[in-house]
């Protein structure tokens, strides 16, 4: 179980409609208790890529949030990014470029502004991809 501040939600949600019409993305971090993993900072960062169709975050910034996490004392968790045009599922490009099956895949659809849709993803080894229970409090 993955577990959300709502106002970390809001969070990503602004960045994403904010990029729009491009894939906005970033990075979770925070604390693991078994299978319980509690989001406790998001970083927005931005997609050096700028299209509506991938993302690639910037390496220098990927750093910065790294350190800023150990310095934190939390755990990267996982990445986040938005699909403006298609549902919260990992489209197979994001299904070949997750490489850590020990975290989450976060994807927010903007494909009905009116209700976004946010879902975490588990993507194993063999490309296979799970649903993760993500709770928004």
């Amino acid at each position: 179980m993955l577990t959300m501040k709502k106002a970390d939600y809001e969070k990503i949600l602004a960045h994403a409609k904010e990029n729009l019409p491009e894939e906005a993305c970033g990075l979770i971090a925070g604390t693991k208790d078994g299978d319980k993993k509690i989001i406790e900072k998001v970083y927005l960062l931005e997609n050096v890529d700028h299209t509506n169709e991938h993302f690639s975050m910037n390496p220098k910034k990927q750093l910065a949030a790294v350190k800023d996490m150990r310095a934190n004392h939390l755990v990267p968790l996982g990445n986040w990014h938005s699909h403006p045009e298609s549902p919260s599922r990992p489209s197979e490009e994001d299904k070949r470029l997750a490489y850590d099956p020990t975290v989450n895949y976060l994807i927010l659809s903007l494909m009905d502004m009116d209700q976004p849709v946010l879902k975490a993803f588990d993507i194993d080894k063999e490309k296979n991809v799970t649903i993760e229970e993500l709770v928004i409090q």
